[in-house]
């Protein structure tokens, strides 16, 4: 069969209609690429594997017809993804959502997250996020749309992240606010609970972050010479030892995806409990089976990774005055630093000869 043979599908497909959820258009002077790897780089939150069945449904489509996911993408070529369901319809509407306001005025908020929580709408999270809460919370607020990108959010967290997020109301604080995370001039410290024993007290870590090519959900440092991702710098220091993990205070230089999780994985101290960086294995410890069943009971006291936005401070957009905010671990996060404590005062001989 020829590389690039149009799929047909079958009658019963083609009875059903179609909509288009995605399109995109072949570079000019791109080098010709399959289908899939093309599709792939465009929907970074789809797997490859993912796409591939989609193209043997027969909903890859180049030109307006179907095609299998050989199919070579040349310059020109319009390719997109049909399903046999419409758009989801991403308005925001406003939901009845309880939120931990920190502090607000009337042309910024800012909220203390919690865990669990999707930021923002998305696939398969289209409610119940924090978006949707500060949408019913500025319900009455005319000069608030929760639709516009030029007012909201400034900044965002993992959902499975606690902590502090910055919102604005006017468009004029967004663009100044953004301007200082642009410029690195904001002030943010996280608290993570990470595997392992430092040997120093603190620390650098510099390395590009960008999309690990074998896992599409999952980032991955580059050398920070490299033309992969995106520069990226996360200091640390050492808050409490717990022998066999560490609380440790990370300050962002900038604000990747994945920025704390991917570093501290990358230099060998992932952070406890993050079952995508290989947290949710017991990296250090004893081997006995009383070690394992107390991690165990770790993670089901804080079944996430043990990561908290801790402090935010920046320059108030409109008055110049420097907000500095705090905000403590929430209970799952100090219930098992606490464990750790009681961990460790009981085993103090035995963790010294780590």
């Amino acid at each position: 069969m020829a590389e690039d043979t149009i799929f047909i599908p079958g009658d019963e497909l083609d009875e059903q209609p179609l909509y288009e959820h995605f399109r995109f258009v072949g570079e000019k002077g791109m080098t010709p690429v399959r289908v899939d790897k093309f599709m792939c780089e465009k929907l970074p939150h789809s797997s490859r594997n993912r796409i591939q069945k989609a193209a043997d449904a027969g909903f890859v489509h180049v030109n307006d017809r179907p095609v299998k996911s050989n199919y070579k993408v040349r310059p020109g070529d319009v390719v997109t993804l049909m399903l046999d369901r419409p758009q989801y319809d991403s308005t925001i509407e406003p939901e009845e959502i309880p939120l931990d306001i920190v502090y607000e005025d009337d042309v910024l908020m800012v909220v203390n997250k919690p865990a669990g929580m999707v930021v923002h709408p998305g696939c398969g999270n289209y409610h119940g996020t924090l978006v949707n809460a500060i949408a019913w919370h500025l319900r009455n607020l005319p000069s608030f749309d929760p639709n516009d990108p030029e007012v909201g959010l400034v900044h965002r967290i993992d959902k499975d992240t606690s902590g502090l997020l910055l919102i604005a109301k006017t468009p004029e604080a967004k663009s100044e606010l953004g301007l200082q995370f642009f410029n690195h001039t904001t002030h943010r410290t996280y608290h993570a609970l990470v595997w392992g024993h430092f040997s120093a007290d603190e620390g650098r870590i510099e390395g590009n972050i960008g999309r690990d090519p074998k896992d599409r959900l999952r980032m991955t440092v580059f050398p920070p010479d490299s033309p992969e991702g995106k520069p990226a710098v996360t200091h640390f220091r050492t808050v409490e030892y717990f022998g066999y993990t560490t609380l440790v205070e990370c300050r962002l230089e900038t604000g990747r995806t994945h920025q704390i999780r991917a570093h501290m994985k990358h230099i060998g101290h992932p952070l406890f409990g993050d079952e995508r960086y290989g947290g949710t294995e017991i990296l250090r410890g004893e081997r006995s089976s009383t070690y394992k069943a107390f991690v165990n009971n770790c993670f089901k006291l804080c079944p996430r990774q043990a990561l908290h936005a801790r402090t935010l401070g920046f320059v108030h957009p409109v008055t110049g005055r420097q907000m500095d905010f705090s905000a403590e671990p929430p209970a799952d996060m100090a219930a098992l630093l606490d464990k750790w404590r009681v961990y460790t005062k009981g085993n103090a001989s035995d963790i010294l000869n780590i």
